[in-house]
């Protein structure tokens, strides 16, 4: 598994958050350790550009800053 650290925009409010945590915890082997305003953590399998295609489709575009092994 895999640890990214997200940068992601249009985080405004508590239901952004709720909406973020929703779309990536519908993605296969992806959960999200701690989500706040404008930022994630999220332990997955999945390629971080198939994360940043799934915020970006959720009206979140999100860039990983960080990621660890």
């Amino acid at each position: 598994m895999t640890t990214l650290s997200l940068r992601i925009e249009n985080m405004h409010c508590g239901s952004c958050v709720r909406h973020v945590l929703s779309a990536l915890n519908a993605l296969p082997n992806t959960h999200a350790e701690e989500v706040q305003i404008g930022s994630a953590r999220v332990v997955t399998d999945t390629t971080p550009g198939t994360i940043e295609h799934a915020l970006a489709t959720a009206g979140y575009p999100a860039v990983v800053e960080s990621q660890v092994q």
